[in-house]
């Protein structure tokens, strides 16, 4: 059990803690809504720094591989089913996103009994960045015309990229559907 790994559990423990401190009313006022803007920073700082000690000390491992991309999709899809309860974001955008992840998690699966390791693209990293800002930014809640209109740039932006990134996957590896 090397640092990045212990990192992608981390995340992992981080979530159902945000999610607590996100849909709880045990902490006053919107103090819970910005503990819980920072417990999802710092998870998802985590998903950075646990990929960068991998390469760069040459500590990647299988379970890294399987984990750290799973650790993402739990953190990204329980706050942003979190925030369609809350009203933050349209449910179809989150179906879209949740959708897309089972879609290329399944690929995944298909690589893997073809024996094909397939890596992470500059558009899954930039898809999650995406998605990791739009969740901080909705969660702040700014208020007024031009903060919704940021939001709901960054909502079209995230799941465009959500798009774009589950074709880039799927088009580039078309042969693992070949058997």
């Amino acid at each position: 059990m090397n640092l990045p790994n212990k990192l992608t559990i981390l995340r992992v423990i981080l979530i159902p803690v945000f999610l607590v401190v996100l849909l709880s009313d045990f902490i006053p006022g919107p103090l819970n809504r910005y503990i819980a803007i920072a417990i999802f920073i710092i998870a998802s700082l985590t998903d950075m720094l646990d990929g960068h000690i991998a390469r760069s000390r040459n500590l990647v491992t299988n379970f890294g591989k399987f984990m750290d991309p799973l650790a993402d999709k739990l953190l990204v899809s329980a706050a942003m089913i979190a925030m369609v309860e809350m009203g933050s974001l349209p449910s179809w955008v989150v179906i879209i996103i949740i959708s897309r992840e089972f879609a290329i998690t399944g690929f995944r699966i298909l690589a893997i009994e073809a024996n094909k390791v397939i890596a992470a693209s500059w558009w899954g990293k930039i898809k999650t960045t995406t998605q990791m800002i739009m969740i901080i930014y909705l969660l702040i809640g700014l208020k007024g015309f031009v903060f919704q209109a940021i939001g709901g740039f960054l909502i079209a932006l995230a799941t465009l990229f959500t798009i774009i990134s589950g074709v880039d996957y799927i088009v580039k590896n078309i042969e693992v559907l070949k058997g």
